[in-house]
Protein backbone atom coordinates (compact mmCIF):
# COMPACT_ATOMS: atom_id res chain seq x y z
CA UNK A 1 0.00 0.00 0.00
CA UNK A 2 1.56 2.97 -1.23
CA UNK A 3 -0.33 5.31 1.20
CA UNK A 4 -1.29 4.99 5.02
CA UNK A 5 -4.92 6.38 4.13
CA UNK A 6 -7.23 4.50 3.00
CA UNK A 7 -8.81 6.90 0.07
CA UNK A 8 -7.16 11.07 -0.08
CA UNK A 9 -3.60 11.55 0.97
CA UNK A 10 -3.82 14.87 2.65
CA UNK A 11 0.16 15.00 2.11
CA UNK A 12 -0.85 15.34 -1.77
CA UNK A 13 -2.19 18.43 -1.17
CA UNK A 14 0.51 20.63 -0.77
CA UNK A 15 0.13 23.53 -2.70
CA UNK A 16 3.82 23.03 -4.19
CA UNK A 17 3.60 19.73 -5.50
CA UNK A 18 -0.20 19.53 -6.28
CA UNK A 19 0.36 20.53 -9.84
CA UNK A 20 2.22 17.67 -10.54
CA UNK A 21 -0.46 15.73 -8.80
CA UNK A 22 -3.15 17.41 -10.95
CA UNK A 23 -1.25 17.04 -14.17
CA UNK A 24 -0.90 13.13 -13.52
CA UNK A 25 -4.29 12.99 -12.10
CA UNK A 26 -5.80 13.51 -15.21
CA UNK A 27 -4.15 11.61 -17.22
CA UNK A 28 -4.70 8.78 -15.36
CA UNK A 29 -8.84 9.76 -15.47
CA UNK A 30 -8.08 9.78 -19.48
CA UNK A 31 -6.14 6.49 -19.64
CA UNK A 32 -9.02 4.91 -17.21
CA UNK A 33 -11.93 6.53 -19.79
CA UNK A 34 -10.28 6.06 -22.89
CA UNK A 35 -10.92 2.20 -23.79
CA UNK A 36 -14.26 2.44 -22.19
CA UNK A 37 -15.46 5.42 -24.14
CA UNK A 38 -14.50 4.07 -27.54
CA UNK A 39 -15.27 3.74 -30.21
CA UNK A 40 -18.52 6.44 -29.87
CA UNK A 41 -16.38 8.94 -28.07
CA UNK A 42 -12.98 10.04 -27.00
CA UNK A 43 -10.68 12.12 -24.29
CA UNK A 44 -8.79 15.12 -24.70
CA UNK A 45 -7.24 17.49 -22.61
CA UNK A 46 -7.42 21.36 -22.72
CA UNK A 47 -6.30 24.43 -20.90
CA UNK A 48 -7.26 27.75 -20.10
CA UNK A 49 -4.23 29.93 -20.03
CA UNK A 50 -4.11 33.45 -18.58
CA UNK A 51 -1.54 35.53 -16.76
CA UNK A 52 -1.51 36.20 -12.68
CA UNK A 53 -0.39 39.32 -10.69
CA UNK A 54 1.85 39.37 -7.67
CA UNK A 55 -2.07 41.53 -6.49
CA UNK A 56 -4.02 38.46 -7.29
CA UNK A 57 -5.01 37.04 -3.91
CA UNK A 58 -4.13 33.74 -4.97
CA UNK A 59 -0.37 34.42 -5.90
CA UNK A 60 1.24 33.24 -3.06
CA UNK A 61 -0.02 29.37 -3.89
CA UNK A 62 2.01 29.79 -7.29
CA UNK A 63 4.64 26.86 -7.39
CA UNK A 64 8.18 27.15 -9.31
CA UNK A 65 7.21 25.67 -11.73
CA UNK A 66 4.97 28.15 -13.41
CA UNK A 67 6.00 29.68 -16.85
CA UNK A 68 7.33 33.64 -15.97
CA UNK A 69 6.47 36.17 -18.41
CA UNK A 70 9.48 37.91 -19.53
CA UNK A 71 9.35 41.74 -20.27
CA UNK A 72 12.81 42.82 -21.55
CA UNK A 73 14.55 44.14 -18.76
CA UNK A 74 18.23 43.31 -19.51
CA UNK A 75 21.30 43.12 -17.55
CA UNK A 76 24.52 45.02 -18.15
CA UNK A 77 27.35 43.86 -19.29
CA UNK A 78 29.30 44.53 -16.10
CA UNK A 79 26.91 42.50 -14.48
CA UNK A 80 27.65 39.44 -16.04
CA UNK A 81 30.14 36.94 -14.90
CA UNK A 82 33.03 35.62 -16.90
CA UNK A 83 32.30 32.79 -18.89
CA UNK A 84 28.13 33.23 -18.18
CA UNK A 85 25.23 33.55 -20.63
CA UNK A 86 23.58 36.74 -19.72
CA UNK A 87 19.82 36.00 -19.25
CA UNK A 88 16.67 38.05 -18.81
CA UNK A 89 15.53 38.97 -15.33
CA UNK A 90 12.28 37.56 -14.79
CA UNK A 91 9.33 39.58 -13.05
CA UNK A 92 6.53 38.37 -11.09
CA UNK A 93 3.92 38.05 -13.14
CA UNK A 94 2.87 34.44 -14.10
CA UNK A 95 1.47 32.25 -17.24
CA UNK A 96 -0.66 30.23 -15.65
CA UNK A 97 -1.70 27.10 -17.13
CA UNK A 98 -4.74 24.85 -16.09
CA UNK A 99 -5.73 21.79 -17.38
CA UNK A 100 -9.15 19.87 -17.56
CA UNK A 101 -10.51 17.02 -19.62
CA UNK A 102 -13.83 16.82 -21.94
CA UNK A 103 -15.42 13.23 -23.59
CA UNK A 104 -15.86 14.40 -27.31
CA UNK A 105 -18.63 12.70 -29.73
CA UNK A 106 -16.44 10.78 -32.42
CA UNK A 107 -18.34 11.34 -34.88
CA UNK A 108 -20.06 14.98 -34.49
CA UNK A 109 -17.08 16.34 -32.51
CA UNK A 110 -19.11 17.93 -29.99
CA UNK A 111 -18.29 18.13 -26.34
CA UNK A 112 -20.00 16.00 -24.65
CA UNK A 113 -18.73 16.37 -20.51
CA UNK A 114 -16.06 18.52 -18.86
CA UNK A 115 -14.13 17.34 -16.18
CA UNK A 116 -12.16 19.77 -13.99
CA UNK A 117 -9.84 19.32 -11.23
CA UNK A 118 -9.56 21.84 -9.00
CA UNK A 119 -6.22 23.77 -8.06
CA UNK A 120 -5.63 25.87 -4.95
CA UNK A 121 -5.54 28.66 -7.12
CA UNK A 122 -9.42 27.99 -7.92
CA UNK A 123 -10.73 28.63 -4.42
CA UNK A 124 -9.31 31.29 -3.19
CA UNK A 125 -12.22 34.00 -3.10
CA UNK A 126 -11.57 37.10 -5.67
CA UNK A 127 -8.61 35.60 -7.43
CA UNK A 128 -8.44 35.27 -10.80
CA UNK A 129 -8.26 31.86 -11.54
CA UNK A 130 -11.54 31.27 -9.47
CA UNK A 131 -13.13 33.79 -11.68
CA UNK A 132 -12.04 32.26 -15.16
CA UNK A 133 -12.74 28.82 -13.64
CA UNK A 134 -16.38 29.70 -12.66
CA UNK A 135 -16.87 31.65 -16.33
CA UNK A 136 -15.90 28.38 -17.86
CA UNK A 137 -18.40 26.80 -16.04
CA UNK A 138 -21.28 29.21 -16.73
CA UNK A 139 -20.45 29.10 -20.43
CA UNK A 140 -20.58 25.18 -20.28
CA UNK A 141 -23.99 25.04 -18.54
CA UNK A 142 -25.38 27.39 -21.56
CA UNK A 143 -24.56 24.06 -24.09
CA UNK A 144 -25.83 21.04 -23.95
CA UNK A 145 -22.52 19.05 -22.25
CA UNK A 146 -22.62 17.81 -18.65
CA UNK A 147 -20.09 19.48 -16.10
CA UNK A 148 -18.04 17.66 -13.32
CA UNK A 149 -15.40 19.14 -11.02
CA UNK A 150 -13.52 17.23 -8.63
CA UNK A 151 -12.35 18.79 -5.18
CA UNK A 152 -9.74 16.87 -3.64
CA UNK A 153 -8.76 19.83 -1.49
CA UNK A 154 -9.74 21.29 1.80
CA UNK A 155 -8.33 24.22 2.12
CA UNK A 156 -9.98 27.13 0.20
CA UNK A 157 -13.58 28.14 -0.30
CA UNK A 158 -15.70 25.81 -2.27
CA UNK A 159 -16.73 26.10 -5.76
CA UNK A 160 -19.79 24.71 -5.46
CA UNK A 161 -22.39 24.14 -2.51
CA UNK A 162 -25.37 22.62 -2.75
CA UNK A 163 -27.96 22.42 0.16
CA UNK A 164 -28.38 19.36 2.49
CA UNK A 165 -25.18 18.21 1.56
CA UNK A 166 -22.73 17.17 4.43
CA UNK A 167 -19.79 19.29 5.21
CA UNK A 168 -16.64 16.51 4.25
CA UNK A 169 -13.50 17.05 3.14
CA UNK A 170 -13.56 16.54 -0.42
CA UNK A 171 -16.63 16.58 -2.87
CA UNK A 172 -17.42 15.98 -6.65
CA UNK A 173 -20.05 18.05 -8.24
CA UNK A 174 -21.95 16.88 -11.37
CA UNK A 175 -24.83 19.35 -13.73
CA UNK A 176 -26.20 17.02 -15.75
CA UNK A 177 -27.57 18.46 -19.01
CA UNK A 178 -30.87 17.89 -20.09
CA UNK A 179 -34.27 20.41 -20.65
CA UNK A 180 -33.65 21.29 -16.70
CA UNK A 181 -30.03 20.91 -15.43
CA UNK A 182 -30.00 18.59 -12.81
CA UNK A 183 -27.17 18.67 -10.05
CA UNK A 184 -25.48 15.94 -7.93
CA UNK A 185 -22.86 15.72 -5.49
CA UNK A 186 -21.19 13.00 -3.92
CA UNK A 187 -19.77 14.17 -0.13
CA UNK A 188 -16.45 12.47 0.05
CA UNK A 189 -14.43 11.50 3.68
CA UNK A 190 -10.89 11.67 4.13
CA UNK A 191 -11.31 8.22 5.93
CA UNK A 192 -13.50 6.82 3.37
CA UNK A 193 -12.00 5.02 0.03
CA UNK A 194 -12.62 7.50 -2.72
CA UNK A 195 -15.62 6.23 -4.54
CA UNK A 196 -16.77 5.10 -7.94
CA UNK A 197 -18.76 7.75 -9.82
CA UNK A 198 -20.58 7.91 -12.68
CA UNK A 199 -19.18 10.01 -16.00
CA UNK A 200 -22.90 10.82 -18.23
CA UNK A 201 -22.90 11.07 -21.79
CA UNK A 202 -24.70 11.64 -25.16
CA UNK A 203 -28.63 10.34 -25.13
CA UNK A 204 -29.63 7.13 -23.91
CA UNK A 205 -26.11 5.84 -23.98
CA UNK A 206 -25.15 4.56 -20.39
CA UNK A 207 -23.22 6.21 -17.68
CA UNK A 208 -19.49 5.13 -17.82
CA UNK A 209 -17.60 4.67 -14.30
CA UNK A 210 -14.49 6.45 -13.14
CA UNK A 211 -12.80 4.73 -9.92
CA UNK A 212 -11.43 7.86 -8.49
CA UNK A 213 -9.24 5.83 -6.21
CA UNK A 214 -7.92 3.44 -8.65
CA UNK A 215 -6.49 6.90 -10.67
CA UNK A 216 -5.27 8.01 -7.77
CA UNK A 217 -3.45 5.14 -6.39
CA UNK A 218 -1.85 5.16 -9.64
CA UNK A 219 -0.63 8.64 -9.61
CA UNK A 220 0.68 7.67 -6.09
CA UNK A 221 3.01 4.77 -7.50
CA UNK A 222 3.48 6.50 -10.91
CA UNK A 223 5.38 9.51 -9.08
CA UNK A 224 6.11 8.04 -6.22
CA UNK A 225 4.98 10.31 -4.01
CA UNK A 226 4.79 7.91 -1.33
CA UNK A 227 8.63 8.43 -1.04
CA UNK A 228 8.08 12.25 -1.15
CA UNK A 229 5.62 12.78 1.25
CA UNK A 230 7.12 13.46 5.19
CA UNK A 231 4.91 11.36 6.91
CA UNK A 232 6.68 12.90 10.34
CA UNK A 233 5.45 16.42 10.10
CA UNK A 234 2.02 17.54 9.72
CA UNK A 235 0.34 17.74 6.19
CA UNK A 236 -0.31 21.32 4.41
CA UNK A 237 -2.96 22.31 4.94
CA UNK A 238 -3.06 21.15 8.27
CA UNK A 239 -5.66 18.69 9.45
CA UNK A 240 -8.34 19.13 11.81
CA UNK A 241 -7.57 17.79 15.56
CA UNK A 242 -9.67 15.07 15.84
CA UNK A 243 -8.45 13.99 12.19
CA UNK A 244 -4.87 14.74 12.77
CA UNK A 245 -4.87 12.14 15.80
CA UNK A 246 -6.34 9.42 13.24
CA UNK A 247 -4.37 10.09 10.99
CA UNK A 248 -1.39 9.77 13.24
CA UNK A 249 -2.76 6.33 14.16
CA UNK A 250 -3.08 5.29 10.48
CA UNK A 251 0.81 6.32 9.64
CA UNK A 252 2.16 4.77 13.09
CA UNK A 253 0.27 1.35 12.05
CA UNK A 254 1.31 1.85 8.21
CA UNK A 255 4.35 -0.27 6.64
CA UNK A 256 6.33 1.63 3.63
CA UNK A 257 6.34 -0.07 0.59
CA UNK A 258 9.59 -1.64 -0.41
CA UNK A 259 11.83 -0.04 -2.28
Amino acid sequence: MASPFPGMDPYLEDPRIWSGIHSMMLAAISEQLAPILRPSYFVRHEERVYVMTEEDPAFHLLVPDVRIIDRGRKLAAADVPQGAVAVTQPIADHEIHEGSLKVVDSKTKDIVTVIELLSPTNKVPNSLARANFLKKRREIMATDAHWMEIDLLRDGARTANLPGVPRTEYLIYLSRAGRQRQPFAWPMSLRKRLPIIQIPLKGDDPDVPLDLQSALDRVVERGSYDLENDYTQDPIPPLAPETAAWARERIAAWTPPET
